[in-house]
């Protein structure tokens, strides 16, 4: 077995007393073991086990939870396996425990991906993966049963917790089905619950200091030294760290050591990420690196990651280059991996380095001699860098739930949908909008059908207005950007305004920024959708009126005159979406689906976003828990003083639900004069049997001709339903003097034109 740090020997010594002491509390606690990325927390959790088991005579067993995606618990398990004696066995919850055993071992260790069992059916809200379910054979929470039946106690260690431990789901499945005597989070940023939490905490400088992770990483180490006339962004950090990896190379070998040192190309995530993939293969054939001679290796799946990864490992490993689209996941560690080449997003200039971690550890688990060895390097095109902290979270979009509570009674209610066959995509009508502004600006006469322009005049005028027509090589890089490794774990944005050097952009980049000056005014427009048709529209007028062709390099040429004058042509096609919205209204009401359900219900779960929504305290609201939207980081008041409202009269009301904002099927809909669809705040059941349908709105005299138009469509929804023979009753509600009140009349009158006609909303209990 290799040898402990001294800092892993001390924070095994800490986790150990810590264990032991809570080991003779009768509860559930928790001990946090915060150490820095590349500090070898998997190595000092599996001798901290094998010492715990080694160290008393409790009857114990271990499962340890891999939360991030792909397949961590396996990389996990293989670690540890490594790093420990027979004492303790590892074994994967899905290969042991598929009904053929009922019970975790002694001193056994069950390793587990997060992802298989964290998963519920949003319908039916019982769990989806097979470990999980209720069958005929044993699932996962009888085999935890099963194990504290015989006494065993569970120490559950959870691995990059700060990814997901904290969420609801993961509180239930260690609080209602696992149970832990003890629970270890380990992270390198850990999200802690309550300031007397136990924590064990590594040191960065000790750990830097006895030679796990390297001292510092430099951003394009003395890139301007190869810089000339002919060589691109893209060239240039190619080849430099082509030059560094070479350089790093004799230095091993002047040390004696074995090490082939690793540079990781991370591709765009974009469209472009597969020129780019050819263009980088090019460059390493032309210098005798290939697929073929095992020098390159290309990941871009989950699966190459998770099943070829042994191949990179060893200090001595064959493969130079590896070429990967998405982040190497947490957890991934191949120590003579030392260079990072990241080419710049379409999207932005800036990136955030969630791979440097990858290229931090020491491939020996020791400094040398020559500082170089001593040092990480990053070989990249943008122009600032944002460090943050590794966040894992695969549903962040919507990963809350709340469900129907059993007291709803199934009230069928008629809904109203209009389906806006609406793709937010810029189509060829727009060709003509772009042509009007760009006319306009320039003072260009706009041209009639088969009528000719004068292209040189034309381009004069442009050259009137400020735009400078000549080619121009316009890129900018960082060079000689130093960071300390102990701030890698920290949230840190280095801006590199005082160390660019100008260089030659590449095809591929000019096309980048090309496209993200379109992205950025789109006014709302699909990207994805709308971006190729602006492209064709700009070149289909810089065609009508420069007489530019896009064939024979002419394409390069328009794409370099729009990105070199990127104010002016913002403008002009900022105002182009602009005024093409109402042509595309015109489109899109023109394939407009109108929707009645006539049997609606509330359904019997939904996700929220954890972004956007907060819980709120209800013995009302049907979802429990209640999600309230957010915005500015505050929910809304008058919906909050509503519910609380409600909340007072129990003895009166069954149950109130709280509809959506998001225009979807699933929410409850009116339909409005224009054939628009009104969503009703709120929707009350009454114990009589009667329903109300309600929208809070803001008094004195806001927003009135909205709510003019929602009063009315609401009244005349109430009154057809009540004509079929619904007990339906409602109105848009206020907050007045501290009371509410509703309206529910014919024609619509604000509080403040005719107070009289609003009720008291109490006078409904």
């Amino acid at each position: 077995m290799k040898q402990l740090k001294n800092y892993q020997e001390e924070a095994i010594e800490q986790l150990l007393t810590y264990s032991n002491m809570y080991f003779k509390i009768d509860g559930k606690e928790t001990i946090v073991f915060q150490a820095p990325t590349g500090s070898g927390k998997t190595f000092t959790m599996a001798r901290f086990m094998l010492e715990l088991v080694n160290s008393n005579n409790r009857d114990l067993c271990f499962l340890w939870i891999s939360i991030g995606k792909g397949d961590l618990h396996i990389q996990s398990m293989k670690s540890v396996k490594r790093e420990i004696d027979d004492t303790l066995t590892c074994t994967l919850m899905e290969n042991e425990f598929f009904g053929s055993r009922s019970v975790i071992n002694q001193n056994e260790i069950v390793f587990i991906n997060w992802e298989k069992i964290r998963n519920k059916d949003k319908n039916s809200g019982e769990f989806k993966n097979i470990l999980m379910k209720d069958k005929e054979t044993i699932n996962f929470p009888e085999v935890i049963k099963t194990t504290h039946d015989i006494n065993r106690e569970i120490v559950l260690i959870i691995d990059e917790s700060h990814a997901g431990a904290t969420t609801n789901r993961a509180k239930e499945i260690r609080d209602e089905i696992i149970v832990p005597k003890l629970t270890i989070e380990m992270s390198a940023t850990p999200v802690l619950t309550n300031d007397m939490q136990a924590r064990v905490v590594v040191d960065p400088t000790k750990v830097i200091e006895e030679g796990m992770i390297k001292k510092e990483i430099i951003i394009n180490e003395n890139i301007e030294k190869i810089i000339d006339d002919e060589i691109d962004s893209e060239r240039l950090i190619l080849e430099s760290a082509y030059r560094k990896r070479n350089e790093l190379d004799l230095k091993y070998k002047e040390q004696n050591a074995e090490v082939n040192p690793l540079v990781l190309i991370q591709l765009p995530n974009s469209s472009s990420g597969e020129n780019k993939k050819d263009s980088v293969i090019k460059f390493l054939n032309e210098k005798g690196i290939s697929e073929e001679n095992g020098k390159l290796a290309i990941w871009l799946s989950d699966e190459k990651i998770n099943n070829e990864s042994d191949k990179l490992l060893p200090n001595n490993g064959l493969v130079q280059y590896l070429i990967f689209k998405q982040a190497i996941d947490t957890g991934w560690d191949c120590p003579r991996a030392q260079i990072l080449i990241k080419f710049r997003e379409t999207n932005s200039i800036t990136f955030e380095i969630q791979t440097v971690g990858r290229i931090l550890r020491m491939p020996e688990a020791k400094h040398y001699m020559d500082e170089t060895l001593n040092k990480s390097y990053v070989y990249t095109n943008i122009q600032s860098i944002a460090i943050k902290k590794e966040v894992y979270n695969p549903n962040i979009i919507k990963s809350l739930s709340a469900k129907r509570i059993d007291k709803y009674t199934s009230t069928p209610l008629k809904s109203y949908y209009r389906n806006r066959i609406n793709y937010g995509d810029i189509t060829t009508s727009f060709y003509q909008a772009f042509e009007h502004e760009f006319c306009k600006y320039f003072g260009i006469k706009q041209l009639k059908e088969n009528e000719l322009t004068d292209s040189c005049a034309n381009m004069e005028l442009l050259r009137e207005k400020g735009i400078m027509t000549e080619y121009s090589k316009n890129d900018t890089i960082a060079s000689d950007v130093k960071i300390k490794s102990e701030n890698i774990d920290k949230d840190v944005k280095i801006d590199f305004i005082d160390s660019l050097v100008k260089v030659g952009i590449s095809s591929a980049d000019l096309e980048a920024k090309f496209e993200k000056i379109i992205s950025d005014n789109l006014n709302g427009f699909a990207p994805k959708r709308s971006i190729p048709t602006v492209k064709q529209a700009i070149l289909y007028t810089f065609k009508k009126y420069l007489s530019l062709e896009s064939a024979r390099g002419g394409i390069m040429y328009i794409q370099n005159m729009v990105v070199t004058n990127e104010d002016i042509f913002s403008k002009i096609i900022n105002n182009a979406t602009n005024s093409y919205k109402p042509i595309h209204e015109l489109e899109v009401d023109s394939k407009c689906e109108e929707e009645l359900n006539d049997s609606w219900e509330i359904a019997p779960t939904k996700n929220y976003n954890p972004e956007t929504n907060q819980t709120l305290n209800s013995k009302l609201s049907l979802y429990q828990p209640l999600y309230m939207e957010i915005k500015n980081g505050k929910m809304d008041q008058l919906e909050v003083d509503f519910i609380q409202e409600l909340d007072k009269h129990d003895d009166k009301i069954e149950w109130f639900w709280k509809n959506g904002s998001e225009h979807m099927k699933t929410n409850f809909g009116i339909k409005k004069a224009d054939k628009s669809t009104f969503q009703p705040d709120f929707i009350v059941k009454f114990k009589d049997g009667s329903i109300g349908i309600f929208d809070t709105k803001a008094g004195k005299g806001f927003n009135e001709n909205d709510n003019e138009i929602k009063s009315n469509a609401l009244y005349k929804y109430i009154s057809e339903e009540r004509f079929n023979g619904k007990n339906i009753i409602g109105g848009l509600v206020i907050k007045e003097n501290g009371k509410f009140k509703y309206y529910q009349q014919a024609t619509y009158k604000s509080y403040l034109e005719s107070p009289e006609l609003w009720e008291d909303f109490n006078n409904l209990f």
